[in-house]
């Protein structure tokens, strides 16, 4: 029983370190949003100037083709069409690498571009960064970014089920104002 006690008391000073780890700290409405310059799942290069006079929504995933992430992509993927006609795009970013994106953009249909954030330095600028030492990855958050590429709205430990509705309920709030 010792050692089953020890292995929960790390746990939950990692689940504590984890949960409250950077979770404070988040852009700010009206901010510049920070550049990247990243590679997708077909190896082409995307930029934030890429979407310079359009809107974007930049959402930062845990992992691919994990139950989450998974509904997260293919809610945004069902809604596609509903972006554009608002003058949007959507990128996705974690720091798996291109074959991780290409392997789950294939098997779920995705048609945007899933970013790979290998360094984890693009999570890091978003403070969408879980760093853990040995382990890391992006926080769900997710950022709409107005077409002068400041940021518009955050959604922080975004809700992989609903953050595709708030961003369309506010783009559609942000365009009439």
């Amino acid at each position: 029983m010792d050692g089953l006690a020890i292995i929960l008391s790390v746990g939950a000073l990692v689940f504590m370190f984890w949960f409250f780890s950077g979770s404070r700290k988040s852009l700010k409405v009206g901010q510049r949003a920070p550049d990247f310059k990243l590679l997708d799942q077909h190896g082409k290069i995307h930029s934030l100037a890429d979407f310079q006079g359009k809107w974007l929504a930049l959402y930062f995933y845990p992992k691919d083709d994990t139950p989450g992430c998974t509904k997260q992509a293919c809610t945004f993927r069902d809604g596609l069409g509903e972006l554009k006609d608002l003058g949007a795009e959507v990128i996705g970013v974690s720091i798996d690498d291109e074959n991780s994106h290409a392997d789950f953009a294939k098997k779920y249909h995705l048609q945007f571009p899933l970013l790979a954030d290998t360094t984890a330095e693009i999570a890091a600028r978003y403070h969408s960064l879980i760093n853990l030492g040995i382990i890391r990855f992006a926080r769900r958050n997710t950022f709409l970014i107005d077409p002068h590429s400041n940021i518009a709205r955050v959604y922080l430990s975004a809700s992989a089920t609903h953050n595709f509705v708030e961003v369309i309920n506010d783009l559609k709030h942000l365009q009439v104002v």
